[in-house]
Formats: structure tokens, C-alpha cells, sequence
């Protein structure tokens, strides 16, 4: 590699890193000398990670003789840390390409130097990001002849359990359609993360008057405008897992229809799947979609601080999808056996008791350690990953509720990457119009003044997709014809002009619904 190519290459790296060190959590400025530190990169909430860097302390005190500082790294949600590393990657790659050379094992699998990646493990997020980061990137690098090669590098490395251990710690490898660890273990499920409704009952019931919502397709309602807070799937890999399980249990027709009517009914969009629990618990918005903990999470807080019970959660019936969250360890960690010993600890019943136990007191069950397990400040209000638990704790857990009974068997449709792009376009970047057109396709309906063939009219304007030309013909985004489409986005360029097209499209059909309202009303 050319030096100057370098130089540029360690100045991203620098830059990439900034995030991550700026966000260094409070246990890197507790630091102990004469304890070896793990770095933990995670989308998870400071309760989650100051639980866990007191547990795993004491944890790795007692089984190997030392306690351990957690430097905790939380630059954003689990998309954006993920397209970070990918760039810290590549450069990373053709750093260890251009001095030592890059050796692939048997499996396939390129290691890294100890130390090239500033990580040890990633904590928390879905189990598709999780396995993107087993996929790894796709580097252009210079072979021994000078030519330009590619070389696929996985960015998580995976885990030494025997298969006997495995089956002891998790039985079936399966709840619902999905794994609970990478059978490759390039990822090992931590907890379970199911999605529904957070809300807050005194403005959805008391002031809008409204039934508690129990299915999705509730948060629809025109009664709800301006009232629903979402994240953005573009941003958020947890939300765009809801949005697609949306669309696999209500199908494809029915389920579109709730996103963009979802999107109608907005308050805002924020890039941060915490923030609309905080919102809904403050009555900033009536409703939102959430990852379990968030909303039971928010609702401990509100009731522990004297709010009582105004926070709800809801797990629509025979529409939960149920997903792993995983724990990776890094390809290139600094500290590789410490890391090991991090997973190993997330799946021993002291570490799962933090998920769903009450506060430690007398009565929490007794652990290895001799003392009762459980949280010490935060009730964490999530699901623990091993079926264990269910069998022997399920009276101490906080929330009754057993996610291999309540799971539904759809799978998600893998629609993920047309939610981002088809979202985007209709719904955030033109969620002015998006609003006004759905709040104007409401008014017709309830007005009487339009008949059934105008009213039809308008509620295509609202609902319709635009076709995708390829070689030479418009193609409708329909089920049968979306990977012929989203093949489209692929070349370089292309997604983001037809993006714009898109857009114009979306707002053209929603400027044209409003007049036409506004005309008769």
C-alpha cells in the first residue's frame, strides 16, 4: 500500500474512533491499575451496562482471581455502531495487509491482530446486525502480483463451546423461526427482545378516550394524529425488525398500509429507539413502538419515581416476534480470552438473574456465590435466553410473561432493506406532507361529502407505490416483483436516485390528495 494511502487510512480510522471514545461510559473513569479492563461496544441503556460491569467484576473476582473494569462504549444505536466498524475494518484490514500479510484458517476465517480493532465484544442489538458482523466486509487489497483482489473478513470471531455445552445452556437452538445462538457461534443470544406498543394511559385512554391498543394496526386510528412516536428504521436495526415482523404477520398488502397509515399518525421520528418510551412515559406522545424493556423499562422508572402505573406495554397477541440479543466478540480484540470469559459469564444463571429478577433482597434465590441473586439498582425487565430460567425462577421474575409460549411462528420476510428505503421516502423525509395528507384522507372519509369511487381515489393517492424501471419497464413494488426491485438499488448510485424519484413521487400523490380535500371541504 502507497504511504500515502496509509496516512489517509490511519486519519479515518482516527476520525471513526472519535464517537466511540467520546462515549466512553463512567466505568473507564473508575479505573483500576491493577484490574485488566474489557471494552464493550453497545447500543445499551447505562442501567444494563452499570449492572453488568458490577456483575462481571465480581464475577471474574471470584472464578479467576481478579475483578475487571468494563470501558463501555455507547456511540449510538446498534446500525450505527455497526456501520462504524465496518469502516474501522477496512481500514484496519489494509493495515495488517500492507505489514504482515492476511492468513485465512480452514474455516475460512481471517484473524486479525490482537489489538487492530479498539473492541472486545459488541453487547446488545439485534440478531441480524449481529450476524452482518459474522458476514464482515469485502476489502480491496493488493495481492503478490500487485493486482487488485478482494478478501472477505468477518468482523466477530467465534466462541469455543462444545456442542454438549450448548445443549446444556440453551436445549433446541430455536424460539419461534429464529436461532438463539449463530450455529457457528459467531454470535451467543444473552436475553430475548420481543416488540410492541409502549403507551401512556392518561392521554391514550383518559384524554383521546381511546381502548387499550392491542394490536398494531390500533395505532392507526385517525383519533391518534400527531400522537405516535417512532424511530427511524434507518437508523434504529431494532424498529426496522418491528416494522418487517409487521409485515410478515399482517402480510404484504395489509401490512404496508399500517406502516404508511403509522407514519400518518407521527408526532416525530428520532434516530434513537430509547427515546419514544421516555416521550410516551412524559405525554410528549400517546404511543410508540418498542423493544420490551424499553417500554417495561420506562414504566419501572415512572412507577418507581412516584408516577404510578401510566405507563403500559403491550405484546400484540399472535403478532410477537421474539429475537435473540446477542453478544459478539470482536475479530482483532485486545483482550480475546478476557472476552470469552464476558460471554461465558452472560450465560451463567448469575448473570441471567440480572435480566428479570426484583432488586437483590432476601428472597431472590441464592446463586454460586452465596448471595442472593439479582440487580442491585436497576430492574432490568428483560427476558433471560436460557429456558433455565423459566424452569426454576419463573415466581422471583418481575413480569410473568415466557417468551417461547408467547411467540408467533411467522418469520420476518426479510423486507428489511425495502422498509428503510420505502420509509424513508414516504414517511420521513416528507413527514409534513405525510401527515397532512393522511389527516386530509381522514377528514374525507368522516365528511360524508365524498362519494365511494373519489373516496377510492384518494385513498390510492395516499397508499400507492411507485413502479421501478428495469431494462426498459416499469416494475409495480409488489411481493411477487421486491427483489427484482431491490436489486435495482444495488449498483453504484442507483438507490439514491431513485430515492429522489420515489420522494417526488410520495409527495406529488400527497399534495394532490390534500387539494383535492381542501377543494370540497
Amino acid at each position: 500500500m502507497k504511504t500515502p494511502t496509509i496516512i489517509v487510512a490511519v486519519l479515518l480510522a482516527l476520525v471513526l474512533g472519535v464517537p466511540f471514545v467520546m462515549s466512553a461510559g463512567k466505568h473507564a473513569a473508575t479505573h483500576n491499575d491493577d484490574a485488566p479492563t474489557l471494552i464493550v461496544v453497545t447500543p445499551h441503556v447505562p442501567q444494563i451496562r452499570d449492572e453488568f460491569a458490577r456483575a462481571f467484576s465480581a464475577w471474574h473476582e471470584r472464578v479467576h482471581g481478579t475483578p475487571v473494569n468494563i470501558d463501555y462504549r455507547a456511540p449510538g444505536g446498534t446500525s450505527e455502531i455497526r456501520k462504524q466498524l465496518e469502516a474501522m475494518f477496512v481500514d484496519a484490514v489494509k493495515r495488517q495487509e500492507s505489514s504482515t500479510g492476511l492468513a485465512m484458517d480452514e474455516s475460512g476465517f481471517v484473524p486479525l491482530k490482537p489489538g487492530s480493532i479498539a473492541f472486545d465484544v459488541m453487547l446488545g442489538g439485534g440478531s441480524y446486525d449481529h450476524g452482518l458482523l459474522k458476514r464482515g466486509v469485502s476489502v480491496q487489497v493488493v495481492d503478490t502480483e500487485t493486482n487488485q483482489t478482494t478478501i472477505d473478513v468477518r468482523m466477530s470471531a467465534p466462541m469455543d463451546f462444545t456442542q454438549s455445552e450448548l445443549d446444556d445452556l440453551f436445549g433446541e437452538n430455536k424460539i419461534g423461526p429464529q436461532h438463539l445462538y449463530d450455529p457457528d457461534q459467531y454470535w451467543i443470544g444473552t436475553a430475548l427482545s420481543s416488540f410492541g406498543i409502549v403507551y401512556n394511559r392518561d392521554v391514550y385512554t383518559d384524554r383521546l378516550h381511546l381502548p387499550v391498543p392491542e394490536q398494531f394496526r390500533d395505532l392507526t386510528q385517525p383519533e391518534l394524529h400527531g400522537w405516535i412516536a417512532l424511530a427511524d428504521p434507518r437508523q434504529s436495526g431494532s424498529i426496522t425488525t418491528t416494522f418487517d415482523s409487521i409485515l410478515g404477520n399482517e402480510g404484504w398488502d395489509n401490512g404496508w398500509r399500517i406502516l404508511r397509515a403509522l407514519c400518518g399518525n407521527t408526532r416525530y421520528f428520532t434516530n434513537s429507539s430509547t427515546k419514544p418510551p421516555i416521550d410516551v412515559s412524559q405525554g410528549e406522545a400517546a404511543a410508540g413502538l418498542a423493544i420490551d424493556f424499553y417500554g417495561r423499562g420506562q414504566a419501572q422508572v415512572i412507577k418507581d419515581s412516584g408516577g404510578g402505573d401510566r405507563v403500559g406495554y403491550t405484546d400484540p397477541a399472535g403478532a410477537v416476534y421474539v429475537d435473540a440479543d446477542p453478544v459478539s466478540i470482536i475479530n482483532g480484540a485486545p483482550s480475546p480470552e478476557l472476552a470469552k470469559r464476558f460471554v461465558r459469564f452472560c450465560l451463567s444463571e448469575e448473570a441471567q438473574a440480572l435480566w428479570q429478577f426484583p432488586r437483590v433482597n432476601p428472597d431472590n434465590p441464592i446463586g454460586e456465590s452465596g448471595e442472593p441473586m439479582g440487580p442491585h439498582d436497576y430492574e432490568l425487565r428483560r427476558m433471560p435466553v436460557r429456558r433455565v430460567m423459566y424452569e426454576k425462577y419463573f415466581d422471583t421474575f418481575i413480569d410473568h410473561v415466557d417468551p417461547f409460549e408467547i411467540v408467533s411462528d411467522v418469520e420476518n420476510p426479510g423486507w428489511r432493506t425495502g422498509v428503510q428505503v420505502m420509509m424513508g421516502c414516504f414517511g420521513i423525509d416528507i413527514a409534513v406532507d405525510c401527515r397532512k395528507a393522511f389527516e386530509a384522507l381522514n377528514n374525507a372519509i368522516e365528511s360524508g361529502q365524498f362519494s365511494d369511487e373519489e373516496l377510492a381515489e384518494l385513498d390510492n393517492l395516499f397508499y400507492s407505490f411507485p413502479t421501478t424501471e428495469i431494462e426498459g419497464q416499469p416494475v409495480p413494488f409488489t411481493q411477487a416483483t421486491y427483489s427484482d426491485v431491490r436489486n435495482a438499488w444495488r449498483p453504484p448510485g442507483a438507490q439514491q436516485r431513485l430515492e429522489i424519484e420515489y420522494t417526488k413521487f410520495f409527495r406529488n400523490n400527497y399534495r394532490e390528495l390534500i387539494h383535492r380535500v381542501n377543494e370540497r371541504l
